[in-house]
């Protein structure tokens, strides 16, 4: 068993209620997976299995968490406002008992062992951002950078409009305009300088 002291540590230094709900599902995850690996990830214990993420805990002021790699994949039902698979556990009595602990840490090792890699939910696209009205204005003269704006996907146009737009003064924002509408003007994004690094 590899038992990292940094853990030790971890779970002496957290509050008197957390200790054996920490120390309880340390021993949950060796007694499953004897080869499984300790080590801290996120400023919190981890466990790593034949090289990958498997599960981790934490504790806070009022309750401790948690949480399997695989998180869609194994729903535990008791998922809530905590970050974890078990929601906020407060006590010993806020988890299932070892074995339906283990059977899901087992469970977790053979999704690694498929090489099933773990869903994450999709991200929302961003908002378009509102064209800062300088550049708006410079652009409506120029008809190819305007092309060339309107051709860019919105992560592209966002670039533009939040360099203008963080620009305090009137004249660093003028300036920035002008460089935007030539480089958009030879078909550069924002950060063209960057692309070929």
């Amino acid at each position: 068993m590899s038992r990292d002291p940094r853990i030790d540590a971890y779970i002496a230094d957290r509050a008197e209620f957390a200790r054996p709900i920490l120390l309880w599902l340390r021993e949950r995850v060796h007694a499953a997976c004897p080869e499984v690996v300790e080590t801290i990830k996120w400023s919190s214990p981890a466990f790593v299995y034949k090289g990958k993420p498997l599960a981790n805990m934490a504790a806070f002021k009022g309750h401790a968490t948690f949480g399997f790699w695989h998180r869609q994949e194994l729903k535990t039902g008791k998922e809530g406002s905590a970050m974890g698979q078990y929601g906020r556990i407060e006590s010993l009595d806020d988890l299932p008992d070892a074995a339906t602990i283990e059977r899901q840490v087992r469970d977790a090792m053979a999704l690694t062992d498929s090489g099933t890699k773990p869903a994450r939910a999709p991200k929302a696209p961003k908002p378009e951002l509102p064209v800062p009205p300088e550049l708006a204005e410079a652009l409506a003269q120029d008809d190819a950078a305007s092309a060339t704006f309107d051709s860019f996907p919105p992560g592209c146009r966002r670039e533009y409009c939040e360099w203008i737009a963080e620009a305090k003064r009137p004249e660093t924002k003028a300036k920035r305009v002008a460089e935007a509408i030539g480089w958009m003007r030879e078909g550069k994004r924002r950060n063209w300088k960057y692309e070929n690094c």
